[in-house]
């Protein structure tokens, strides 16, 4: 067991602490000032049931920051397993929607594939949260297609498949 106190100095240890709890993995769209915007994220979790709520938080360093949390409406796509490749794209670049089955010019734009769960959503509040925002969303439509999600912990992509 190693004990530490986060900090710049355990910046390293507190990320491999956090990667410790598995999350799934998202793509959250977007329609930007330039037109549509993607961005991976792990920050995804329910709020409410009633009224339904969710939540993600988008990193202030990102250059996708301002459309992210300007968007009154968005879409949280939650991946299927063996969508790494989605992923890794809009981990790198927030516009790279070619080549994509999707609605890149519906508010918000829909990814018509790779995903498992997708979460139309209308921005409720956004709040501050040191170097990241949270954005509450209420979701307005709702879809969802079978299939195990894809996973990240570690630092490492995979997928869930439930013991019988």
């Amino acid at each position: 067991m190693e004990r530490f106190i986060p900090g710049p100095d355990t910046r390293r240890l507190y990320r491999d602490a956090l990667g410790s709890f598995a999350t799934g993995v998202t793509v959250v769209t977007a329609a930007g000032p330039e037109g549509p915007v993607g961005m991976t994220a792990n920050s995804f979790s329910s709020v409410s049931l009633d009224p339904p709520l969710v939540l993600w938080s988008p990193a202030r360093a990102s250059a996708r920051y301002p459309a992210m949390t300007g968007a009154e409406r968005f879409a949280i796509h939650v991946l299927g397993a063996g969508e790494e490749d989605i992923a890794a794209r809009f981990a790198r670049s927030g516009d790279d929607f070619a080549g994509l089955d999707c609605a890149p010019d519906a508010d918000p734009p829909l990814l018509e594939q790779g995903w498992i769960a997708r979460f139309l959503c209308r921005r409720v509040a956004l709040h501050d949260a040191g170097d990241h925002a949270i954005v509450i969303g209420h979701v307005e439509e709702c879809a969802r297609r079978e299939g195990p999600p894809l996973v990240f912990a570690g630092g490492a992509y995979g997928d869930f498949s439930p013991v019988d």
